[in-house]
Formats: C-alpha cells, sequence, structure tokens
C-alpha cells in the first residue's frame, strides 16, 4: 500500500463498515483490472543488496522517478517513501525491505496491464542503470540473510518489525525477502463477491503452485519450491491465510467486518505521527481504548480504511479483492497473473465453471492443499490425481473466460495470449522453481549468482 489513509470521518456504527466495503460494489462495465508487482533491487557489482541511503540507494531511485514521472512524493518523516500518480492512477512504494512496488492504475484490459508493466520497467532501467542497480524477478531473496537486507524507514513498518516475532516464525521473511505478483478485481453486489471470494480462496493454492520461483534461501535450495508460501503458513495467523468463515454459503461483508473487527491493530496516524496500538484489536478501539492514550484517539474511516490494509488472508478484501498467492516472478508473469484472475472471475461462464469445479472442495481440503504446495508445487498429489491436473482444467476455464471478454490488442489476439506462460508449466509439469534448480545442480555449478542475470529486469 502505497499511501495510509488519514480520513478523519468518525465512526458511528458497526453498519457504517459494512456499508464501507459494500460501497465497492460496481456494474459490470466498471470492472477494473489493478496489478502490483515487487521485485527485489540489488547492485550489478557483486549482487549486493540496495539500501536506503547514499548516493546509489532506493531514495536516490525514488528521487529520480520522481523527476521523470512527475508524480508527488509520499513522505514519512521527511523521508521520500514512494510515489503516487496525482489523480490517484497508480504507485510506487517501497515493501521493508527495499522491494520496489508498482501498484498499476485500475485498466480495463490485459494488454494495457503489459503496457504499463513495460513503461514503468523502461522508465526504472533508465533511472537506475546508471547507478549500478538492476532488479530481480523472484519470489524470494535468494542469497542475502535477514541480518544482511536493508530496512526501508517506513514507521508503519517499525511497528510491524517490532511486533512479528510476537505473533509468528517468519513475520520478518515475509516483510523483508519476498516478494509477490498481486491483482486487484472488482465485484457488484454481495453475492457476486461472495462467489469470486470462494471461488479464489478454493483456487488460491493453486496460484502459488503454478507461480512457485523461490527455491533458494542464502544462497542454496531451501527444499521449497515456494518459499514465500512456506512463509505464509507462519507469519501472523491471526490476521493471515485461509478464512473458514468465508467458504459457509450466507458469507457476506459483515462477517469479515465482524473478523477484522477482533485482529489486533497495527497503528493509528495522528498528525502525521504513527501510534503503536499492537495491543487492542479495532473492536475494542471502537468501545474507546484508545480514547486517553493516543491523541483524538477515537475511531475514524481512515482508520478503518488503514486497518483492512493490514489484514493479510490470501484473498483480501477492501472495496474490491486482491489476488495475493503468486511468488513475484519475470515479466511474461506479470502479465500472466492477473489474466488467470480475470479469465476466471470477470465473465460469467468461465465463473459459473470455476466455481461447478471447486464447490465440493471443502476449507479442509484447500487448507491441505496450501499446506503441501510449498513443498510440493503443482506435482502434489490432489483427488485422484495431482494440482498439474486441476491446473490443466482451471487454465481452460480462464482461456475460455478471456475469449469470452474479445478484448483484443492491435493485432487482433485476445488476452488468452497472456496465458502462455502457465501453459508451458502444465506442459512440462516444471515450475519456474524447479527450472532453477535444474540450473544451480547443473549449468549454474551449485551457485545462485546466475540468478541475478537470468531473472534481472
Amino acid at each position: 500500500m502505497a499511501r495510509d489513509t488519514t480520513d478523519s470521518s468518525p465512526i458511528e456504527g458497526l453498519d457504517e463498515l459494512v456499508a464501507y466495503m459494500a460501497a465497492g460494489n460496481k456494474p459490470k462495465d466498471q470492472w477494473r483490472i489493478g496489478t502490483e508487482h515487487e521485485k527485489f533491487p540489488f547492485y550489478v557489482d557483486g549482487n549486493a543488496p540496495v539500501p536506503y541511503e547514499g548516493e546509489r540507494g532506493i531514495k536516490a531511485l525514488l528521487d529520480g522517478m520522481q523527476k521523470t514521472l512527475g508524480w508527488e512524493p509520499i513522505m514519512d518523516a521527511g523521508r521520500i517513501i514512494g510515489l503516487v500518480e496525482p489523480t490517484g492512477q497508480g504507485a510506487i512504494s517501497l515493501e521493508p525491505g527495499g522491494q520496489f512496488e508498482l501498484s498499476g492504475a485500475p485498466v480495463e484490459t490485459i494488454h494495457q496491464t503489459c503496457r504499463e508493466g513495460n513503461a514503468h520497467l523502461a522508465q526504472l532501467r533508465e533511472i537506475a542503470e546508471p547507478l549500478g542497480i538492476r532488479f530481480l524477478g523472484l519470489g524470494g531473496s535468494p542469497k542475502w540473510t535477514l541480518a544482511q537486507t536493508p530496512r526501508m524507514p517506513k514507521s508503519r513498518y517499525d511497528i510491524m518489525t517490532a511486533y512479528m516475532p510476537k505473533v509468528g516464525s517468519q513475520g520478518l521473511d515475509m516483510m523483508y525477502r519476498t516478494c509477490t505478483i498481486q491483482v486487484n478485481l472488482d465485484f457488484s453486489s454481495e453475492a457476486d463477491m461472495r462467489r469470486k471470494m470462494q471461488v479464489s480462496l478454493r483456487l488460491q493454492p493453486l496460484s502459488t503452485a503454478l507461480f512457485a520461483n523461490s527455491p533458494f534461501t542464502e544462497g542454496r535450495p531451501n527444499g521449497l519450491k515456494s518459499w514465500r508460501g512456506e512463509i505464509w503458513r507462519d507469519t501472523d495467523n491471526q490476521r493471515s491465510g485461509l478464512l473458514p468463515f468465508c467458504f459457509s454459503p450466507d458469507f457476506g461483508f459483515a462477517d469479515y467486518v465482524e473478523w477484522a473487527l477482533d485482529v489486533p491493530m497495527y497503528f493509528l496516524i495522528r498528525g502525521g505521527r504513527y501510534y503503536d496500538c499492537t495491543h487492542v484489536t479495532f473492536r475494542q478501539f471502537m468501545d474507546g481504548a484508545l480514547r486517553n492514550s493516543v491523541p483524538d484517539g477515537l475511531p475514524t474511516m481512515g482508520d478503518w480504511a488503514n486497518h483492512l490494509s493490514t489484514l493479510f488472508p490470501d484473498v483480501r478484501l477492501k472495496r474490491f479483492l486482491e489476488m495475493r498467492g503468486a511468488d513475484g516472478g519475470p515479466w511474461r508473469r506479470i502479465c500472466a497473473l492477473p489474466a488467470f484472475w480475470v479469465g476466471l472471475l470477470y465473465d460469467e461462464e468461465a465463473l459459473d465453471a470455476a466455481d461447478a469445479l471447486t464447490r465440493s472442495w471443502t476449507y479442509e481440503d484447500v487448507l491441505a492443499m496450501r499446506n503441501g504446495v510449498p513443498a510440493q508445487g503443482i506435482g502434489m498429489p490432489f483427488g485422484n490425481g495431482t494440482l498439474r491436473d486441476v491446473a490443466r482444467d482451471v487454465l481452460a476455464i480462464s482461456r475460455l473466460g478471456l475469449k469470452n471478454r474479445k478484448r483484443l490488442n492491435r493485432d487482433g489476439c485476445d488476452e488468452s495470449t497472456f496465458l502462455s506462460t502457465l501453459d508451458e508449466v502444465v506442459a512440462r509439469g516444471t515450475t519456474s522453481a524447479d527450472e532453477m534448480l535444474t540450473a544451480y545442480h547443473t549449468r549454474w555449478g551449485d551457485s545462485i549468482e546466475p540468478a541475478f542475470l537470468e531473472y534481472a529486469y
């Protein structure tokens, strides 16, 4: 999230919190696609991490991008920590370890998503190359220890860094040593949200398997296909993972609100200052728990929006749905991830088919899949076959949905062309992680250094 919200409208009751989320309902002709992608900056000389400060640091990158784009700087305690397009059509932000993120503008087609990604990477290279910086498209940091990883000067990250070790064993690795590609998608009604949420929760482990791209940690194979997927199994299970209540046939906005109210907060922002509020839930905050300990310690709609942004389920509900299961990856994956989900969720025939395919999957089935995928990938046994067999069926449905959309580029190609990289995964039966492991043990000579050349932007 590029910028925390400061809406000071007071909250009068729980109904307002539900109404806030229901305000995301949009007619189909207003549905958009918002793609986010993160990448690790590194110095070409020595494949070393890039700190915030210095003539060739992250701050210099942001300053250069600000001059190139003319976007507004996002400041935190006097330091630039991101950029936002003046009309809200996209933003650049920093993850805790310096991971550079583009939060793309809401666009109508995957063709536009790819043009946006190309433009962003071209602009970034223009600024980064004179600084000796490139970017690595992997889901997990393959070389640097946590101690070697830089820390970005964002107030919310200071609070999270102190809190994470109290609630899970891998929260700091999640913050500082992972990257993702995400897509944000719309819904038309509570019923439409419910169906999309349930289908995408069931299929999120498959997304993790297809996009598995983090098999190395601290210079060696880590025994996993998706280290990032494994990290999310014990980050902060009060606010992350699968949500059992979402599998209910009458799940709705109010159920998500009730869950969110009982998750501990991270912070409040008052007068530009961040206050650590990890000792109270949002419900306790609503009941007056911070009235005397924080200035203006009564809840606002901005506080609610910020709280929703600190919840990390596999599919996050705000005024749209966020697909959160995929590892970061190379350029083709930036286009493939939104294509995969748009094909499944934005066409009624495809959504019907995806729902029918997965409807019998219980919470326990999906949880078992989620637990097995980080190590086994698409080879994981499931049903009468493996996830590779499931992937073949799901990709056929996604392709159907994209073809039905009939969104053509200048060459007359529809959006299904962006699934080709996933078709290759299923045809070969090997993910990007598998291919890197093979390379490591053969032509890379048991070294991860070549990854910084072959998987760099």
